[in-house]
């Protein structure tokens, strides 16, 4: 059963049409992948999926409630958490800080959190385990500015977490890391599909083909293919598209 679906979106900026009547549903408990070239607008549909833009025409549904053009903290209110291409992290505030200012339970304190909460045992508990379920126990008063590129990804992946959402959509979330990194980063996203929905818009297709169990190619703003990593390999839409060619 599809958790999110976007109807017949466009999106233009002044005259130039970036998405062109995209349509895609993501099944609960699967992993899905959003991969195409540069410029095929991708990361445009990213945004107007998460609420960061508003679309020209289309429909964006969660759990059948339309959100469409709803402000990003609304849908995050829903229950949907994404994380950033460019990292969103408070870097002066140590790993278990940034996870507590993420937690609903200072969300619903109002901002400003961390002198009074700091305190709160069942909150630095929940924190810590948000920490461990991203492979940064041990970490936990290190200040996130200080950390390595690789667990500054993880410890956004917690942020992303912390609100206990029903949905993650995770942004190009290889960018900048080296092999080692990438493949820490694809043990944990394997470890995080057993308990979560998730949606990976990636650039990488190596690592996305190793994680998807679906896919959807877009192409000139347009959906070109949908499928598994096999189906996708033998489409010749996504072949004449030079997806080998994708970065």
């Amino acid at each position: 059963m599809a958790i999110f679906e976007a109807i017949h979106l466009h999106k233009r900026f002044g005259d130039q049409v970036v998405l062109e009547d995209i349509s895609l549903d993501f099944e609960q408990g699967m992993l899905s992948g959003i991969m195409g070239p540069n410029g095929a607008g991708k990361s445009t549909c990213f945004n107007v999926l998460t609420g960061h833009y508003k679309p020209d025409g289309g429909q964006v549904l969660f759990e059948g409630r339309d959100i469409t053009g709803l402000p990003p903290r609304t849908i995050a209110g829903l229950g949907i958490s994404r994380s950033f291409q460019i990292m969103n992290l408070f870097d002066e505030f140590s790993a278990i800080e940034n996870i507590l200012i993420a937690l609903p339970g200072t969300r619903a304190r109002g901002f400003n959190p961390t002198h009074d909460i700091v305190g709160d045992g069942a909150q630095m508990d929940r924190a810590a385990e948000v920490l461990a379920q991203v492979g940064l126990a041990g970490r936990e008063w290190e200040e996130a500015g200080n950390l390595p590129y690789g667990e500054r990804r993880a410890l956004e992946i917690g942020v992303a977490l912390a609100s206990e959402p029903r949905l993650l959509f995770l942004d190009e979330p290889t960018q900048g890391l080296g092999a080692d990194g990438t493949a820490r980063l694809a043990a944990l996203i394997e470890k995080l599909k057993e308990s979560y929905t998730i949606v990976i818009i990636e650039h990488d297709m190596k690592f996305l083909f190793s994680l998807a169990d679906r896919i959807s190619v877009i192409h000139w703003g347009q959906v070109i293919a949908e499928g598994s990593p096999d189906e996708l390999r033998a489409n010749k839409w996504v072949q004449a598209s030079n997806l080998g060619g994708l970065q």
